[in-house]
């Protein structure tokens, strides 16, 4: 049998899904919804607690409580690998119409606000074992934000790391000012002969750390995805590894696995 806050919460959402809350109303006061269902304090808050998590209501201090503006959800599927590699020897007037961002959100490139941050770093102990390398091996590494337009916070967190001198044969990989590059990363490393044979991809789940919170302005007590992507090429080598941070109210992660028949 449901419990008192789930009850609230349940009301309380449906009255947002079916409308008639709409985005940026603001909710009756704690007092006034513990006088409303009958229930006490404590309990009303566990309800709202609830609808924070789950990114419906945001909270704000001294104003009161409002439903939240949707955002854009990402459906990460491991299919978009293969889409990828596929579109890597396309023409760039082909690659430069939509990217994996686009292909996860449904959204056009006009939409998404992007930025690239590249800098030089020495390979620490774990970076270098996972590279094959030595340590203080010079490492690429790229810090990308993407958002709706229309939004202030971002899809996701990426850091990524190449190892240098494996790309330096085109200066351009080098230079941030060509980013967003079209055909993304698989294109980028297909520009030194490097082609992509796997991706491995470990998720875990946990509390943001309030740099995270702040960054993909998360409320309540809404979890973050943490996603290990590494990639491998043909010749088994690690080429790159990229570190995801995904909010965890806007992220659906799908994964098809096809099966051999019989």
């Amino acid at each position: 049998m449901p419990k008192a806050y789930e009850e609230i919460a349940d009301d309380l959402r449906r009255s947002i899904r079916d409308g008639a809350r709409e985005p940026g109303d603001r909710l009756p006061s704690e007092a006034d919804l513990s006088r409303h269902y009958g229930r006490s304090l404590p309990t009303v808050q566990s309800a709202l607690r609830v609808l924070s998590e789950e990114g419906l209501i945001d909270k704000r201090p001294g104003l009161g409580t409002f439903v939240r503006r949707p955002r854009t959800l990402t459906v990460r599927g491991n299919g978009r690998h293969q889409w990828e590699k596929n579109r890597a020897r396309q023409h760039e007037t082909v690659r430069a119409r939509t990217g994996v961002t686009e292909h996860d959100t449904g959204l056009c490139r006009d939409d998404l606000v992007f930025s690239a941050r590249y800098r030089e770093v020495e390979a620490s102990e774990e970076l270098a074992g996972l590279f094959g390398v030595a340590v203080g091996t010079p490492l690429l590494e790229r810090t990308y934000r993407t958002r709706c337009a229309t939004e202030t916070a971002p899809l996701n967190l990426v850091t990524s790391y190449l190892v240098r001198d494996m790309i330096a044969a085109n200066p351009d990989l080098l230079d941030e000012t060509k980013e967003p590059w079209p055909g993304g990363t698989q294109h980028q490393l297909s520009t030194v002969g490097i082609e992509l044979d796997r991706i491995e991809e470990r998720c875990t789940a946990r509390p943001p750390t309030p740099e995270e919170a702040k960054a993909l302005e998360l409320s309540g007590g809404t979890s973050v995805i943490l996603l290990r992507k590494t990639s491998y090429d043909i010749d088994g080598r690690v080429v790159d590894l990229s570190l995801v941070t995904l909010p965890g109210d806007r992220t659906e992660l799908v994964f098809t696995t096809c099966l051999e028949r019989w």
